[in-house]
């Protein structure tokens, strides 16, 4: 690193100390030298570099003058070079320097500006040289960590080697990847988290607490930013061989997590092949058991399936769903198969000690955790004796959990809690369950399309009510005699009058056979 102090350790240079400046000062990082015999060099001279001056500027200027520009311009220090003229260091700029707390060097005749300007090319060289041969030691070390498969933790073990900095590495899911020197809470990570959600994502943020502003070095895998490398510094108590280290570790980060990632792809395309896999019955039904004993599930034992979703907004999953259900039984030590989809995310695991319901319970308290700003609902089915009985409770399930978005209300239920007529239809396969709806309200859905018309609507707001005209006819924002032609009309195209127990039930059972049909 050049330096005062680097400079007056080369005997070539014959450098004597004049005034040492503030404590410090000497071993100051210099920016460069700067040859100036301008009477006001401060707009030229650039913060950190050494001045080099014969003096030449004592005709048009005071020493006191010359060392108050210098000061200004914010230079490391001065060397005043000697010459036949000037045996000697003026006396004045030594007392000047002292006054403004400017360190000091003083230059033989026989040594030339241009040796010092060659010391200080020669300290950027090896420095640079120094940095290269370091980055390249580096780069071997994470490397050998990556491939040896110690993940994030030796990628920071790595740095720590070389730089005592408090580092972690988060995802943009706010989960915690690795740490060495510092633990996050988990309200630290989302700010992280937040933070790369942002375009661009800002070099710091602020953690708050202890730990103030701390930097953020970006870690992208496939076209995105996917995680972060936090150091708990400013960027302005980072040095350049920090930043560098740093920001060489983050590129080495998106290996990893590219890996991981892929790694996540294939699980997850495994675990929605199982459920294939299981919804085909008797076609694929040898398959599944060698696909759990994959994820550490043993199929002979007794399983249960619990399906997650989002009650509320348009989307039933969201990113991260996925990773949250999985994390979580993962905290549990149970072994499970996690498969995401774009209407929920469905959970195959051995059939745990505790109560299902209570599983069940705290798996929804974790998801609402994750995600605080959505209403997370879980369903569950009958326990599997074995991995071929898995079709009914996958399927229970599954609509469990789609009856609770419907509904809104209960977070947590059984296939069993939401009434006999989820039962009967849950045996039906999806096509029996089609058929039935289409030939039920298929004529409605004509007609609707024809004249728009709005009987389906009617119709499930007048079942929803209940069979009440007065709140049927105001949720749907109509006359009450509106209503009953509407209600004539459906009764003409169907065969069913809603005004029957019997015929109302048929009508219900078709709108829901519909919607089950059309969810799996």
């Amino acid at each position: 690193m050049l330096s005062l102090a680097t400079l007056l350790d080369n005997p070539a240079l014959e450098l004597r100390l004049l005034v040492p400046g503030p404590a410090g000062a000497l071993g100051r990082e210099a920016l460069w030298v700067h040859n100036t015999e301008l009477p006001d060099p401060s707009p030229y001279v650039r913060a950190g570099e050494i001045v080099l001056t014969n003096g030449l500027w004592q005709h048009e200027t005071t020493a006191a003058a010359f060392a108050a520009s210098v000061k200004r311009a914010g230079a490391a220090g001065i060397v005043f070079g000697l010459r036949k003229e000037t045996p000697a260091t003026p006396r004045e700029l030594i007392a000047a320097c002292e006054r403004e707390g400017m360190p000091l060097l003083e230059i033989s005749i026989e040594v030339p500006f241009t040796a010092v300007t060659e010391a200080a090319s020669a300290v950027h060289a090896d420095q640079r040289r120094d940095a290269l041969v370091g980055m390249v030691r580096r780069g071997d070390a994470l490397a050998s960590a990556i491939s040896h498969g110690a993940g994030a933790s030796g990628v920071l073990a790595v740095l720590r080697r070389e730089h005592d900095l408090p580092l972690a590495v988060v995802d943009r899911m706010a989960r915690p990847l690795a740490a060495a020197g510092v633990e996050l809470t988990p309200q630290q990570r989302r700010i992280v988290a937040d933070g790369l959600a942002r375009h661009p994502p800002p070099l710091e943020v602020d953690l708050g607490g202890e730990q103030g502003r701390a930097t953020i070095f970006l870690v992208g895998a496939v076209g995105d930013t996917d995680a972060a490398l936090v150091c708990l510094r400013p960027v302005s108590g980072l040095n350049r061989a920090e930043q560098d280290a740093l920001d060489q570790a983050a590129r080495f980060l998106s290996l990893e997590v590219a890996k991981q990632q892929a790694i996540q792809a294939i699980e997850l395309r495994f675990a929605s092949e199982l459920l294939d896999m299981i919804l085909s019955g008797a076609q694929r039904a040898a398959e599944v058991p060698d696909r759990l004993r994959a994820f550490g599930v043993d199929p002979s034992g007794e399983l249960v399936v619990l399906t997650v979703a989002f009650a509320d907004g348009a989307e039933s999953t969201l990113p991260g769903l996925t990773e949250t259900v999985t994390e979580f039984f993962l905290r549990q030590s149970l072994a499970v198969v996690v498969a995401g989809g774009s209407q929920d995310v469905v959970a195959v695991l051995q059939r745990p000690r505790q109560d299902v319901a209570r599983l069940a319970d705290a798996l929804c308290t974790a998801v609402r955790k994750r995600f605080p700003e959505r209403s997370p609902v879980v369903g569950y089915g009958d326990v599997a004796a074995s991995a071929g009985e898995l079709r009914q409770p996958l399927v229970q399930s599954r609509e469990a959990c789609q009856v609770l978005r419907r509904r809104g209300g209960s977070a947590v239920a059984s296939f069993r809690q939401l009434g006999t007529h989820r039962l009967l239809l849950g045996l039906q396969d999806s096509g029996t369950l089609q058929g039935f709806a289409d030939g039920m309200l298929g004529p409605l859905r004509e007609y609707d399309a024809l004249r728009a018309a709005e009987l389906e609507t009617t119709l499930r707001a007048f079942l929803s009510h209940d069979g009440q005209f007065g709140a049927t006819a105001a949720a749907l924002h109509v006359h009450v005699n509106t209503l009953r032609n509407r209600l004539a009309k459906i009764t003409e195209l169907t065969g069913r009058d809603v005004a029957r127990t019997e015929d109302r039930v048929d009508l219900y059972l078709a709108l829901e056979a519909d919607d089950m049909a059309r969810s799996r």
